[in-house]
């Protein structure tokens, strides 16, 4: 069995996909295998993938499902894979050509029970690093103190213990709505366990128009239900009160949103949450003014 699963949901993306299948198949090891998780894709995704898997340059699996949005493509892809190892590589980003061997031999030399899985970084086309390195002398920390305690911010590529993520999957799926923000089981799974951080590169993004984050204000306004629960999470899990009351904030704009008169009993910190209720109207104000500046 491969050590690593590479996923990559995706959606209408078949302009771009060839970045990440060309990237694999350059990669120093092979000692991996590549799930697309299909979201439903109207264009050629269906037939350009089976052109690869009949190249058999490298290991494909493909699944469609209907569309849902890039929450419900991780759900199926961790529902799938059967891995040591995982790491989600967008279909309009791509990975260094030994990426895959450095993830490898990071975790088989220093990977262990207490740990989650590793954080690498991101870099742009141009090769500048999204953000800033790890201290180099920070071996292992928890995803959620990066910023506050060590003053690393910016894009981090995640690798994770696929029977460990697993146990915080999956993400929920709301009604109407086609997105839940990533992250927060990320902060649930620091409170059992340690990253070990990696200043090698795992990742070359390229953010596209029709990309969730730069759609990110029409996001949140159309998916008031995610973003919410979101923040509930967060409102808990998170070890910062600054944060944690800036998530009370964003918690009671979403609130608005869905016309939701109970949000104060539904939140998970009570007294937070009403002190925040003016700066949520305001950072309420402040979403429409941008979604109406935006279009």
């Amino acid at each position: 069995m491969k050590t690593l699963t590479v996923f990559t949901p995706t959606y209408n993306r078949a302009y771009c996909l060839h970045q990440v299948y060309e990237s694999l198949c350059r990669q120093t090891s092979q000692d991996f295998l590549w799930l697309v998780i299909d979201d439903g894709s109207t264009d050629e995704t269906n037939d350009l993938v089976a052109s690869w898997k009949k190249e058999a340059k490298i290991e494909i699996h493909y699944h469609y499902k209907e569309n849902g949005g890039m929450h419900t493509g991780h759900n199926v892809a961790y529902s799938l894979i059967d891995t040591e190892l995982n790491v989600c590589i967008d279909s309009d980003d791509y990975m260094p050509e030994d990426a895959v061997e450095l993830i490898i031999k990071k975790w088989k030399k220093e990977g262990g029970n207490q740990f989650a899985g590793i954080l690498g970084l991101d870099i742009d086309k141009n090769g500048n690093v999204i953000g800033t390195k790890f201290p180099e002398d920070l071996m292992h920390c928890k995803y959620s103190e990066l910023k506050r305690k060590h003053g690393v911010v910016g894009d981090i590529k995640f690798v994770y213990k696929t029977d460990i993520i697993k146990k915080y999957m999956p993400y929920p799926v709301f009604k109407g709505e086609k997105f839940v923000p990533l992250g927060y089981p990320y902060a649930l799974i620091d409170k059992n366990y340690d990253m070990l951080c990696s200043n090698e590169i795992y990742c070359i993004v390229e953010y596209q128009p029709d990309g969730s984050t730069k759609n990110i204000i029409k996001q949140y306004i159309n998916n008031p239900k995610g973003f919410a629960h979101e923040r509930k999470k967060l409102m808990v899990a998170w070890p910062f009160f600054m944060d944690r009351f800036r998530f009370s904030i964003h918690y009671i704009s979403s609130s608005i949103f869905l016309k939701n008169k109970n949000f104060i009993k539904e939140s998970p910190r009570k007294i937070m949450t009403v002190f925040a209720i003016p700066f949520g109207v305001l950072l309420h104000l402040y979403i429409l003014y941008l979604n109406k500046k935006n279009t």
